[in-house]
C-alpha cells in the first residue's frame, strides 16, 4: 500500500495525461507541416513582399551612392562649405538619433524568420517537401538579409545629412569651380564608358528593357546586371549628367526578382509578376508613392489589372515604400499645396497643357532617338560615322561635356534636378528660368543618355513636365489673374502630364502627382491634362514609328507547321528501355505518346526518366503511358501566338502537334524554335538598322 499522499496520487496521472498530451499536440504539429504545400501562387503574395524590402534598399543605397558621388565631384571646394562652425553643425548623436530607425519592424520580422527557418528544419526531407523546406528557407534568409542592410543604412544616410548643403543643389553649384562644373559630367562619362563597355546588355534606359523581359515570359534578368547599372547611373547623375534614378532602380528591382523568383522555382507566368514587384516597388520607394508604384507596375509593365497580381504588386510597393521611408525619410518631393479649378473655364487651359505636354513627350522621345542614331553613327554626315567608329568611353565624355555647357546656362540641367521642383511647384521660379529649364532638360537628358551614359528619363520627363507647366501656368496667370490658379498648379499638372505622354500611362501620371501633392482638388485637371496627353503623344508615336513587323506580328502571322520538329510517335504499351533510347535520339528530348486507341496523348520527356532509370526492377514494369504527361494537341495550322500561349498555360517547354486522327503528320513545338525564328527576325531588323521593337510595344522611359 503507498505512502503518498491522496493529493500526490491524483497529482501523477494529471501530469502524465498532460505529458501525452503534449506529446500528441507535438506529434499532430509535425505530421501538419509535413502535409504543408506552398505551391507559387500562394508565395508570390510573400515573395512580392520581400522583392518590395530589397527595392527600398536599393533606392536607399542608390541615392547615398548618388549623394557620395557628388561629394566627391564637389572636392575641396564642397568640403569647406560643409565644416560650418561647430555651432550650425549637427553633431553625430543627433543625427543618429533623429534617424527613422523603425526598431519595431526588426522586433516582428526577426522572430518571423527565425520561426520559419525553424520550420523548415522540422519538416522531414523526401519528395514535394524538399521543395517547401527550400522555399521557406530561402525566404526567412532573405528577410533576415534585409534586416541586416537597412540598419546600417539608416545610419549611413544619417551621417550623410552632416555633410548636405544647407541650401541642396543650387548652393552646391554656387560654391562649385566653373572649370569642376564642366568637366564633371565628362569625367563622369568617360568612367561609365569604360564601366559599361564590355556590357551592351546593360546600356538602355531601364524600363524598356524590363517591359521586354516580361513580354517574354519573364527572360531573365541577372542581379548583377541591374547592381552594374545601378553603379553606373549613380556616377552619371552624381558628376552632373543630366538623367533620372527611377530606371535604374526599376531595372534593379526586377532583376533581383527575377533571381528570386528563378531560385523559388516559379513559373514564367510567376516570375512576370514578380518582375512587375520590383519595378513598381522602385518607383514606389523613389517618389515615396505605393499607389503610383503599383499602378505604374501593372499599367506600364505588365499590361493588365487582373485580382491574382493584385496581392503581390501592392505588397511589394508598401514594403519598399515602407523601407525607403526609414532610410531616405518621410519629406515629401513637393510640400502640401491647395490648388483647386477656380472655374469652369479653366479646363481649356488644362487641355491646351495637355496638349504642350503631349508635343513635349514626344519631342523628347524623338530627340532621344536620334541622338542615340548620331552618336552610334548611323546619321548621315562626316560627324557621325566618326563618333560611331570612338570607343564607348570617348562617346560618353562628349555627351557628359555637351551637358557641361548646359549647366551654365541653367543649373537645374545638372543630375536629376529634383531640387527645383518644390521651388517650380511654389511659384517660386521666374518665367525665363521655367522656359530654358524645360529646353535645356530636354536636350541635355538626350545627350547624356544618348551618348552611352547611364540612367533614366522618368525622372527628367517629370522635371520637364514642371517647368513646361510653370511657364505655361504664369503666362496664363499673367493674361486671366482672377480666373486661373497661381503657376504651381499648373506646373504640378504638367509634371503629370508629361510622365502620362511618355509612358502612354495616364493613370501612372495621375496617381504619382496626385500623392505627391496630396491634393484631391488638383484631380480634375490632372485627369484631363494626362489623358489629353498621352493620347497624342501615342498618335504621334504610331504616325512617325516605321511600319517594321513586331514579334506580335511575326507570331501570329506564323503557322505551328513552320517550326514543328516532325517526331514518330511511341505507342502506349512501350517499355522503358527501348523508349529511353529513343527519347535520346530524338533532338528535343521529347516524343509524342499515343494512347490506346492510337491518338496522340501527351508527351514524355527524357528528363522525367532520371529517377525511374536508377530503380532497375521499375525497367520491366513501366511503360511509356506511365510515364506520359497528357498535353492539349495543337494543329499544324494554328499560329504562333496560340502556340506560345498554350506553352506559358502549361508551364512547359514543348507541346505535340497533330493532324485530325489517322493523319500520318504528328511532331511537336518547341519554346527554343519560336526562340530561334525571334532571334533571327531581331537578327535581320539589326542589320537593316530597324528598332527590333517598336515605340509603341514598349515604354520609352526609365
Amino acid at each position: 500500500m503507498s505512502d503518498d499522499p491522496p493529493s500526490k496520487r491524483i497529482a501523477l496521472p494529471t501530469r502524465a495525461a498532460l505529458r501525452a498530451a503534449a506529446r500528441r499536440l507535438i506529434s499532430a504539429t509535425l505530421q501538419a507541416s509535413n502535409r504543408l504545400r506552398l505551391p507559387g501562387p500562394s508565395v508570390l503574395p510573400v515573395a512580392g513582399a520581400v522583392v518590395g524590402l530589397y527595392s527600398g534598399l536599393a533606392a536607399g543605397i542608390f541615392s547615398n551612392l548618388i549623394h557620395l558621388v557628388r561629394g566627391l565631384t564637389a572636392g575641396m571646394a564642397e568640403l569647406t562649405h560643409q565644416l560650418r562652425p561647430v555651432a550650425q553643425l549637427k553633431s553625430l548623436w543627433e543625427a543618429l538619433s533623429s534617424a527613422n530607425w523603425h526598431v519595431e519592424y526588426a522586433i516582428i520580422a526577426v522572430p518571423l524568420a527565425f520561426g520559419t527557418l525553424g520550420l523548415s528544419r522540422i519538416i522531414e526531407p523526401g519528395g514535394p517537401r524538399d521543395e517547401v523546406k527550400r522555399r521557406l528557407r530561402l525566404l526567412a534568409l532573405l528577410v533576415l538579409g534585409a534586416m541586416s542592410l537597412y540598419y546600417p543604412l539608416v545610419a549611413l544616410a544619417a551621417i550623410n545629412t552632416m555633410f548636405q548643403h544647407p541650401r541642396g543643389l543650387p548652393g552646391t553649384l554656387e560654391t562649385m569651380p566653373w572649370w569642376l562644373m564642366l568637366l564633371a559630367p565628362a569625367l563622369g562619362g568617360y568612367a561609365v564608358g569604360h564601366l559599361l563597355r564590355n556590357r551592351p546588355e546593360t546600356h538602355g534606359h531601364g524600363v524598356p528593357e524590363v517591359v521586354r523581359a516580361v513580354k517574354r515570359g519573364g527572360e531573365e534578368l541577372p542581379a548583377e546586371r541591374g547592381l552594374l547599372k545601378l553603379v553606373a547611373s549613380a556616377i552619371t547623375i552624381g558628376s552632373g549628367g543630366s538623367a533620372g534614378r527611377e530606371g535604374p532602380i526599376v531595372y534593379g528591382g526586377a532583376s533581383f526578382a527575377s533571381t528570386v523568383g528563378r531560385t523559388l522555382g516559379f513559373s514564367r507566368k510567376e516570375l512576370s509578376i514578380l518582375m512587375a514587384c520590383g519595378a513598381g516597388a522602385g518607383i514606389s520607394a523613389s517618389f515615396n508613392a505605393p499607389i503610383a508604384g503599383a499602378v505604374f507596375a501593372m499599367e506600364i509593365i505588365l499590361r493588365e489589372f487582373e485580382l491574382r497580381v493584385f496581392s503581390p504588386i501592392i505588397l511589394a510597393s508598401v514594403a519598399g515604400t515602407l523601407v525607403s521611408q526609414g532610410v531616405l525619410g518621410h519629406e515629401p518631393i513637393l510640400p502640401r499645396l491647395d490648388y483647386q479649378l477656380m472655374s469652369g473655364w479653366e479646363v481649356l487651359l488644362y487641355v491646351l497643357l495637355g496638349l504642350l505636354c503631349g508635343l513635349l513627350a514626344f519631342a523628347f522621345v524623338r530627340m532621344l532617338h536620334g541622338v542615340e542614331h548620331f552618336f552610334a553613327g548611323r546619321s548621315k554626315g562626316r560627324l557621325s560615322p566618326w563618333l560611331g567608329e570612338r570607343p564607348l568611353p570617348m562617346r560618353a565624355a562628349l555627351g557628359g561635356l555637351c551637358a557641361g555647357l548646359l549647366i551654365f546656362l541653367n543649373p537645374a540641367v545638372w543630375g536629376s534636378g529634383i531640387d527645383f521642383l518644390p521651388m517650380a511647384s511654389v511659384g517660386k521660379l521666374s518665367l525665363l528660368f521655367l522656359a530654358t529649364a524645360c529646353i535645356l532638360k530636354l536636350v541635355a537628358t538626350a545627350i547624356t543618355i544618348g551618348s552611352g551614359g547611364s540612367g533614366g528619363t522618368f525622372f527628367p520627363a517629370a522635371l520637364i513636365g514642371m517647368m513646361a507647366g510653370g511657364a505655361f501656368g504664369t503666362l496664363a496667370h499673367m493674361l486671366f489673374p482672377v480666373s486661373t490658379a497661381p503657376s504651381g498648379a499648373y506646373a504640378i499638372v504638367g509634371m503629370g502630364g508629361t510622365v502620362a505622354a511618355l509612358t502612354r500611362g495616364p493613370l501612372t501620371g495621375m496617381m504619382m502627382v496626385y500623392e505627391l501633392s496630396a491634393d484631391h482638388t488638383i484631380i480634375l485637371p490632372l485627369m484631363v491634362t494626362c489623358s489629353i496627353a498621352s493620347a497624342l503623344c501615342h498618335y504621334l508615336t504610331e504616325r512617325k514609328t516605321p511600319k517594321v513587323q513586331t514579334d506580335a506580328d511575326l507570331l501570329s502571322s506564323t503557322q505551328v507547321r513552320a517550326l514543328m520538329i516532325e517526331a514518330t510517335p511511341v505507342p502506349a504499351n512501350l517499355h522503358l528501355e527501348p523508349l529511353m533510347e529513343q527519347l535520346l535520339a530524338a533532338e528535343s528530348g521529347t516524343l509524342p505518346v499515343l494512347d490506346a486507341e492510337g491518338r496522340v496523348y501527351g508527351i514524355v520527356q527524357v528528363e522525367q526518366m532520371r529517377e525511374v532509370w536508377k530503380d532497375q526492377a521499375l525497367h520491366d514494369m513501366l511503360v511509356a503511358s506511365d510515364l506520359a504527361r497528357k498535353m492539349p494537341v495543337l494543329s499544324p495550322t494554328s499560329d504562333l501566338t496560340h502556340a506560345l500561349h498554350m506553352l506559358d498555360h502549361e508551364d512547359m517547354d514543348a507541346l505535340p502537334v497533330a493532324e485530325a486522327p489517322g493523319s500520318s503528320t504528328c511532331g511537336l513545338i518547341t519554346r527554343a524554335a519560336i526562340r530561334r525564328l525571334l532571334y533571327a527576325h531581331h537578327a535581320r531588323l539589326h542589320a537593316r538598322g530597324e528598332p527590333v521593337v517598336a515605340p509603341t510595344e514598349t515604354t520609352l522611359v526609365g
